[in-house]
């Protein structure tokens, strides 16, 4: 491809109705846009239902020639995809724990002390038994945010209960409703969609946040502070998370070693939600 033609690729396995309605992948895709759009480099998007259509859609880009390089987002620990791409000799960048990225350059965010720091904010508030509503657990990141929020609570001599969701409204509304018969004070959701679930269906049984029941999101897009009551979050800058993907990327393609970038540390937000 000549220079203005150059072309790196994000493929998405979710359900199109939950990246339609989750606030995380649009800020990334702008931040990661301020960056390569400049150097004459485009983004192209492609959502897939499962991994066996992700690794055809890469092997399809390499041999058709279609990207200039990747972004790898959602890895499981040993991932198959870092291998893949390798192989295809596409140059990328993973979005995610550098243990997962055998030496690809990496955007690195601290989930486990993350998950941390929500379980001490409720913790200081008086709450001992926390439910905890995560992404799917073969993700690293929910594993890290996982293994940091129980060995917080450990620490403290809490109680930490989990449901599992996928990012969705529908399986945010479905944990909450699981593990609302274990009595939890206070629940953190592992993205700002499913914490806006929580609300709903906090409401609909009649149980009043925060006095019943505190609700912590994490990301803290504008829907936290729209929501009603207002969220307490954990709040990254995603869209500088997207940048430094653009930059690793431009590196990457140019033939640079890589590196790991840090994102700036997140840090609660508190609001209306907690108390």
């Amino acid at each position: 491809m000549t220079q203005a033609q150059r072309r790196v690729g994000l493929v998405l396995a979710r359900a199109s109705r939950v990246l339609g309605e989750e606030p995380y992948y649009h800020e990334f895709l702008e931040g990661l846009e301020r960056v390569l759009t400049p150097a004459g480099v485009s983004v192209l998007v492609t959502v897939v239902t499962d991994r066996e259509a992700e690794t055809a859609v890469y092997e399809r880009w390499a041999a058709e020639g279609r990207v200039d390089g990747v972004v790898l987002v959602d890895l499981a620990p040993d991932d198959s995809r870092v291998e893949l791409i390798a192989r295809l000799g596409l140059p990328a960048v993973v979005l995610g724990a550098p243990s997962t990225a055998s030496g690809l350059p990496t955007v690195w965010t601290d989930d486990a002390g993350w998950a941390q720091e929500a379980v001490r904010f409720l913790a200081e508030r008086g709450h001992s038994l926390i439910g905890h509503i995560s992404g799917p657990h073969t993700f690293a990141h929910t594993q890290l945010r996982q293994s940091g929020a129980e060995g917080e609570a450990t620490a403290r001599g809490l109680t930490l209960l989990v449901a599992e969701g996928d990012y969705s409204y529908e399986s945010g509304r479905t944990a909450t409703a699981e593990l609302l018969p274990q009595g939890p004070t206070a629940l953190i959701c592992d993205n700002d969609l499913m914490a806006l679930a929580a609300l709903d269906e906090l409401r609909e049984r009649g149980l009043a946040v925060p006095d019943d029941v505190s609700v912590v999101a994490w990301d803290d897009s504008a829907l936290c502070q729209l929501a009603t009551p207002p969220l307490s979050a954990m709040s990254h800058d995603v869209g500088r998370i997207g940048e430094l993907a653009g930059g690793a990327l431009l590196d990457a393609m140019a033939g640079k070693p890589p590196t790991v970038y840090e994102a700036p540390a997140a840090h609660i937000v508190a609001r209306a939600s907690t108390n």
